[in-house]
């Protein structure tokens, strides 16, 4: 890795993470569309290099939390036992079932087409309804383990450590920002620690890239670790409507532009 690929990289993590942040999104997510078509880090060697990313970013955010006490609560712990187990089950997916660029594309439309467009119905919904209507329920405990589960599937995949896509599913579900986004950073970031170390291992005993790219890797997570720390201190002030559409919008962008990629 030459040195402005790595300022690029740096510089991708570190806006990402500040705007992605302060709603429990690692912004990996949307850093991975950066790294395909921009940095060039090959399929499928981007899914370990993004949870990488991850483990290095995860801890800005998540200091400032522990340090406001939003890390306390049982959400913490009903997305880690979920997302955890499957992660693995992804990564294993991901390395001997969805080794093609193309079908990796056609999951990251999948993937983002349905979540960007339902976030920002939600929010939406959300914005335009009377005080009157009240507060949606609680989601279940066991409602958010089963969900975390297969959402952790579908991290070990797509490379975002299952928090990021849970952050805006139970936001989406009328559970406030404040509390979510803490517990979700946290999943994500023991997701892609446990994702991180199973692709190490299956490198071992597969052919590809498959390994992260770990100079390129650890740039961006650098500039997540520092976009990360201010968007969780940015959160409070942060209009919660503007950034949710925000993040649908950038989903649907980003989703959109792989399934054209597809059929041409």
């Amino acid at each position: 890795m030459d040195w402005p690929t790595g300022l690029l990289g740096f510089a991708a993590g570190l806006l990402i993470s500040v705007t992605t942040a302060p709603v429990g999104v690692s912004g990996a997510v949307f850093l991975l569309p950066v790294q395909v078509s921009v940095l060039g880090v090959p399929s499928p060697a981007v899914t370990p290099t993004n949870l990488l990313y991850n483990v290095v970013a995860g801890p800005g955010a998540l200091l400032r939390h522990h340090r406001s006490g939003g890390l306390r609560g049982p959400l913490t712990r009903l997305l880690v036992l979920g997302t955890v187990p499957g992660v693995v089950v992804g990564a294993v997916i991901r390395v001997f079932a969805v080794p093609g660029p193309s079908v990796f594309r056609l999951l990251i439309a999948v993937l983002l087409v349905p979540l960007g467009g339902w976030l920002c119905l939600r929010t939406l919904h959300r914005a335009g309804r009377t005080a009157a209507a009240g507060e949606p329920s609680e989601v279940s405990p066991r409602t958010i383990t089963h969900l975390a589960m297969a959402v952790g599937v579908a991290g070990g995949i797509y490379g975002i450590g299952g928090g990021s896509l849970l952050g805006p599913i139970l936001v989406g579900r009328g559970m406030p920002v404040a509390k979510v986004a803490p517990a979700a950073l946290a999943a994500t970031f023991v997701t892609s620690v446990v994702g991180a170390g199973t692709y190490a291992l299956l490198s071992l005993t597969a052919t590809g890239d498959i390994a992260p790219y770990w100079s390129l890797g650890l740039a961006c997570g650098l500039g997540g670790l520092c976009g990360g720390y201010l968007g969780a201190r940015l959160q409070p002030r942060l209009p919660e409507t503007a950034l949710r559409l925000l993040l649908g919008v950038l989903a649907l962008g980003i989703g959109g532009l792989y399934a054209i990629q597809i059929v041409r």
